[in-house]
């Protein structure tokens, strides 16, 4: 794992574990603020997301589970934090991974 005495443990690329992200991604909230990230980073301030509705200690778990994971990467700028998603070293890792988690196909009528 890298990081500096200010920054959490990130691990790396070669670190990553398939099933820890597959894990770290089979919660819907998870999915959820990995879907949000896929648009930008994400700003924490005081450990809630601007804007957001989740509870402060939901949010740090699923945030520090993600992390741990290798999934986002938890960046601290001053008083607050910008979570932002590893894509290139999730499909560097793993290609084509976060695309097949990330799709959505619409469920086909049962007949």
């Amino acid at each position: 794992m890298s990081g500096t005495s200010r920054d959490m443990p990130h691990p790396d690329v070669a670190d990553l574990v398939l099933t820890d992200v597959l894990f770290a991604l089979s919660d819907p909230s998870r999915l959820d603020i990995v879907r949000r990230l896929t648009e930008g980073p994400l700003e924490v301030a005081a450990c809630r997301p601007v804007g957001g509705e989740i509870p402060k200690s939901t949010l740090s778990h699923h945030l520090k589970t993600l992390r741990e994971a290798g999934v986002v990467r938890n960046v601290p700028r001053g008083r607050q934090r910008f979570i932002s998603l590893r894509r290139e070293d999730l499909d560097n890792r793993f290609p084509g991974l976060l695309a097949a988690v990330l799709h959505q196909p619409q469920a086909e009528p049962r007949g």
